[in-house]
């Protein structure tokens, strides 16, 4: 998949669970296959034109997700919607 690029915009939520991490749900027709362990696949992202080096990855679900941090997101949160940029790159 080097350089392959995905675009597309999405709906932040929540997770559920005792953690207040933030995702971004990759539509399945740009989700790549996984490429590591636990279902994680390497990428270059892009939100809402911030960059940084991190990964998606398959959930049981089979969703694949993009963890987006605070840092990224600002002062969005659960059901903003963002702009995503992904590259698959091998990183």
């Amino acid at each position: 998949m080097t350089g392959f690029t995905a675009a597309f915009t999405g709906k932040l939520f929540k997770w559920s669970g005792p953690s207040a991490w933030h995702f971004v749900l990759v539509p399945e027709k740009h989700a790549p296959l996984a490429t590591h362990g636990w279902g994680r696949t390497p990428v270059l992202a892009v939100v809402d034109g911030h960059e940084w080096k991190t990964s998606v990855w398959k959930e049981k679900a089979s969703r694949t997700l993009l963890a987006v941090p605070k840092k990224v997101r600002g002062a969005k949160g659960d059901g903003d919607t963002v702009r995503v940029k992904l590259t698959f790159s091998g990183l």
